[in-house]
């Protein structure tokens, strides 16, 4: 944790250089306290509740590494990178393949076993759905509190379950209480406040 006042970081080298470099250098690293921040601040509402904090891929272009390394450093929990370590399951995907069924169907035939499959659910007949096609990961999208909770009752630890859906406007513990597993949070790094550094 940083207090006003703290020397967070020495440089040395060509002043030349160093003048050069020092303001992208400063808001660089304005931006990536900002996520570690925000991030350490959703980690501390949900302690004790078992919640994990995950973020998304709602991060900047060419920034991607680097702001889910903030994540991290902040206390939070990386979701996927890209397309290539994770299938997630959403409505134009369930549409596609002509339900959630079909499209587990091909994930797990088309993916290495390796895999997690994601499937992003917004009503109890598509959580039943998903459970019976084998997904893994559940995640129950702009769900009130009140089927969420419902929702992780009939999951019943069959799967992982995530609370997705602007959740960065929500009681981040209210949600952590109904018993899901991670929270997943795009404001973390999408529309994070940066700190001021100078």
């Amino acid at each position: 944790e940083v207090k006003k006042g703290d020397l967070i970081a020495t440089v040395s080298g060509n002043a030349r250089s160093l003048l050069t470099a020092e303001r992208t250098a400063l808001n660089l690293m304005q931006r990536l306290s900002g996520v570690a921040t925000r991030t350490r601040a959703a980690v501390q509402e949900v302690d004790g509740t078992g919640a994990k904090i995950v973020d998304t891929r709602k991060t900047t272009p060419l920034m991607r590494t680097l702001e889910k390394y903030a994540v991290r450093m902040g206390g939070g929990t990386n979701h996927r990178i890209g397309l290539f370590d994770g299938v997630l399951i959403k409505d134009n995907h369930i549409v596609a393949a002509g339900g959630i069924t079909q499209a587990v169907k091909r994930a797990k035939a088309m993916a290495p076993h390796t895999l997690k499959i994601e499937v992003e659910v917004e009503n109890f007949d598509q959580l039943q759905e998903a459970l019976e096609a084998g997904a893994d990961i559940i995640m129950l999208d702009n769900m009130s509190n009140e089927d969420m909770k419902k929702s992780t009752q009939i999951i019943a630890g069959r799967a992982i379950t995530e609370a997705s859906g602007n959740m960065g406007e929500r009681n981040l513990r209210d949600v952590a209480n109904c018993g899901v597993d991670m929270i997943s949070i795009g404001a973390l790094t999408h529309s994070v406040k940066a700190m001021d550094i100078s």
